[in-house]
């Protein structure tokens, strides 16, 4: 069938911008030039080139966009396929999930060290940031198949958040491209945190039978095994 010739093509439309990647690419932007207590949300909405109130609906505070950032940066990396490691021991996961991090974050380094400094007297922010941080490390650990849920696995991301603070000096002055020597202070962390779970998995072998006998004589626990036993007669 002939095609009309007078007919009309009208071209896809262009895929709008995401407003919130542009927000915190503004904040970014600043953070690069500027220290974090000099930033101002009408700074933000100025670089960005939006209103106070556009801001206002996507983000509660400058401290919202940083965790955006951080959001961005977890979906990078949790994009990465890693079923190949699967039978890799979890140290070494873990090492590949946390060096595709640092890569990830190595094009805002100038920004990041802006907001170091910046925490560093505005405890408030810090707090809040280390609940955004233990939240990304969760993620982390999901990534590198390790078990992140509960209790345990909550100590187990602020564990890790810990190593990767130890290693963050390193790596915002690695002047290394492929981020040699990030890689060879994130092992060395890695290995002394593996050693300090193995003594702390021992202690809590040792001292179970003790807590047994403790929780019997507090009688907490107890009903609960009864109440097993008669399910399984």
């Amino acid at each position: 069938m002939a095609q009309n010739p007078s007919a009309e093509i009208i071209p896809p439309s262009p895929k709008p911008a995401d407003p919130r990647g542009k927000i915190v690419e503004a904040l970014l932007e600043l953070l690069a030039h500027r220290r974090w207590n000099d930033i101002g949300l009408a700074d933000i909405a100025a670089r960005a080139d939006i209103s106070l109130a556009e801001l206002r609906g996507l983000f509660p505070s400058k401290g919202a966009i940083l965790a955006g950032f951080l959001r961005q940066v977890d979906l990078e990396v949790l994009d990465h396929d890693v079923k190949d490691m699967a039978q890799e021991p979890a140290r070494e996961r873990l090492f590949d999930v946390l060096m595709r991090r640092f890569e990830a974050l190595a094009p805002h380094r100038e920004a990041l060290r802006a907001v170091r400094d910046g925490l560093r007297t505005d405890p408030m922010g810090a707090a809040a940031l280390n609940q955004v941080a233990v939240s990304s490390m969760q993620w982390m650990l999901a990534a590198a198949g390790i078990p992140e849920s509960g209790p345990l696995g909550l100590a187990r991301a602020q564990g890790l958040l810990l190593v990767l603070a130890r290693v963050f000096d390193t790596f915002l002055n690695d002047p290394d491209e492929g981020l040699a020597r990030t890689m060879k202070a994130l092992d060395e962390e890695l290995r002394r945190a593996e050693k300090v779970a193995r003594v702390a998995d021992d202690v809590g072998r040792i001292t179970a039978p003790f807590r047994d006998v403790f929780d019997r004589v507090l009688g907490r626990g107890k009903s609960g095994r009864d109440d097993d036993t008669a399910a399984a007669a």
